[in-house]
């Protein structure tokens, strides 16, 4: 194999594999080519393999294992859809990228990420807790502070008040009927957490009003 260019000896390669990673005209399949190298097929490793360049370009030894770089792979096939053979990474285009160098305005999968979004927040809403430093617990690694801010809590204290004023309540049946309006006072998370098994897709609106009246 006589060739220079490193994308070209790969794809020679890839087509003694067989025809999967080509179309009908024989242009390459190159997303089909980056999915099989991120699921380690055999094809694709052996086409790497077999070739000295691509073996040394796309693996690394390790303790006398040769370990396939799949992601040095995925971004020198992606890239060869900008790129000639200029030594750059970089696109040929200015642009915001994701952090594997693809333009955001290619990419149809760009989501509006909220902070702290893998955390719960213990929160509090009393006057004596305006300056307190809010905690935010990850739901990773404080497994243990989650389950209990989520698990249910019992409600207490309770009032039945009508249009003729307040009245005696003893407990709700065993599987309430939703006729009435609740004001709950505490916490949100845990209130919500609380609600949520008995009344979960029977509720049409909660007003949550403390702190940021949302």
């Amino acid at each position: 194999m006589k060739k220079n260019n490193l994308y070209e000896e790969l794809l020679e390669l890839l087509k003694e594999q067989g025809n999967g990673y080509f179309d009908s005209d024989g242009r390459p399949l190159k997303q089909k080519i980056i999915e099989e190298a991120l699921k380690l097929e055999p094809k694709v490793i052996k086409a790497v393999l077999k070739n000295d360049k691509l073996k040394k370009h796309f693996t690394v030894d390790v303790s006398c294992i040769t370990v396939f770089d799949k992601v040095k792979f995925q971004r020198f096939v992606s890239n060869k859809m900008y790129l000639s053979d200029s030594y750059t990474q970089f696109l040929n285009k200015m642009g915001l990228v994701d952090p594997h160098g693809e333009l955001l305005s290619k990419k149809n999968d760009v989501v509006l990420v909220w902070p702290y979004k893998d955390c719960v927040l213990q929160g509090g809403q009393t006057k004596e807790d305006d300056k307190r430093n809010e905690i935010f617990y990850n739901e990773i690694l404080a497994y243990d502070e989650i389950t209990r801010l989520c698990k249910a809590k019992a409600f207490c204290n309770f009032k039945y008040i009508d249009k003729d004023g307040e009245k005696n309540f003893k407990s709700f049946p065993k599987k309430p009927i939703i006729e009435n309006n609740f004001i709950i006072k505490g916490n949100n998370l845990l209130a919500l957490h609380s609600l949520e098994k008995v009344y979960k897709g029977k509720i049409k609106l909660i007003y949550i009003d403390p702190p940021y009246n949302t």
